[in-house]
């Protein structure tokens, strides 16, 4: 009986506690106490934790959802301080991976949260086992290839995908819901994308924000089940030109491969090449055979580098040739300061093997 009013007691604190924690959220009548409980329950995903996942994370982890998975393949350097709320110059002197940089940042932010931080590369072979047990998935890549891929998993799994993209000045997100909307294809094709980058042509933090705030604002209309206040349009703007478009997403595309022929073209792809150039970064990623073993690796290749680095989480190797590796316990190799993947192989096979 003692055990039972202890228990009852402690639940009593709990809910005191998480009443405190989003008054003012609750106080906000479209969310209010019923909605609060139900993102309680709700599970996103969000893909990559960059410019617009720091945001993304930020948001759903203060607003108290349930469950909080990220993934990211790639480790903070100073150039993301400036854009990635969630980092600061302790993580790139401990060359932490983006995931587990934000993952301390937030479990200080709201234990409530069950937070799943993941270092992995998203491609065809893990996007199933990635989205297992999501209700909403955010976007926060930086190339439309992963894009297309997340758009088309999604759409086949019947789960929402809240797209959303940030470039120089301009900005552009809508929240995509199978057999409600359109898919991303049904607007913007495969071979549409115009090239440009952050790491081409730079952004402004605050179009990062505006752009993530605006996917956020949706998610927690769809988490909440408000579907009557969603916005069924793809907004794009340039905050420092103050242009603004809201354009309707109108029916599908009746030859989608996507969401209409079901064909799902970014799944079909059986063999993806291990080797590709990250966009203006001058990095090459090569997947690998397996999973690497960081600490006999820094014996390897102490003698032949000029300087090596090794945490839990990654390794680094300067070369007498100029370039530097990178490698992930996962196997992947990030080759820096080419994007010849000629060249790129030629030193991994040198230093990695073939």
């Amino acid at each position: 009986m003692a055990e039972q009013q202890e228990e009852q007691a402690q639940q009593k604190l709990d809910q005191q506690s998480r009443q405190e924690r989003y008054s003012r959220q609750m106080l906000f009548a479209p969310i209010g106490e019923s909605g609060q409980h139900k993102l309680s329950e709700r599970a996103v995903l969000i893909i990559g934790m960059g410019a617009l996942g720091t945001v993304l994370a930020n948001h759903m982890v203060r607003a108290g959802v349930g469950r909080v998975r990220f993934v990211d393949r790639d480790y903070v350097e100073k150039s993301n301080l400036q854009r990635q709320m969630l980092f600061d110059e302790e993580d790139v002197e401990q060359g932490y991976p983006k995931a587990i940089a934000a993952e301390k940042k937030l479990r200080r932010i709201n234990s409530d949260v069950r937070i799943e931080a993941i270092v992995a590369d998203v491609t065809v072979h893990n996007i199933d086992d990635l989205l297992d047990g999501i209700d909403l998935v955010l976007d926060g890549t930086d190339n439309f290839e992963t894009r297309f891929l997340l758009n088309d998993a999604c759409f086949r799994k019947g789960i929402p995908f809240a797209y959303g993209g940030a470039v120089s000045s301009r900005g552009m997100s809508a929240i995509l819901v199978p057999g409600q909307t359109p898919c991303l294809r049904c607007f913007l094709s495969s071979g549409e994308s115009s090239g440009q980058t952050c790491d081409t042509i730079g952004v402004i933090s605050p179009v990062v924000d505006i752009v993530a705030s605006y996917q956020a604002v949706e998610a927690l209309k769809f988490l909440v089940d408000a579907q009557e206040a969603r916005r069924n349009s793809l907004v794009t703007f340039d905050v420092w030109n103050n242009h603004y478009f809201e354009m309707k997403l109108g029916e599908p595309n009746k030859q989608c491969p996507c969401c209409q022929l079901k064909q799902y073209p970014a799944l079909q792809i059986t063999e993806r090449d291990s080797t590709v150039s990250l966009c203006g970064r001058s990095t090459v990623q090569i997947s690998g055979r397996g999973p690497l073993s960081l600490e006999q690796w820094h014996k390897r290749l102490e003698p032949a580098a000029v300087k090596v680095e090794l945490n839990a989480y990654l390794l680094k190797a300067e070369l007498p040739e100029g370039e530097r590796l990178v490698l992930f316990p996962d196997g992947r190799v990030l080759v820096q300061g080419t994007e010849d993947l000629v060249r790129a192989k030629s030193i991994y096979a040198r230093y990695i093997g073939s």
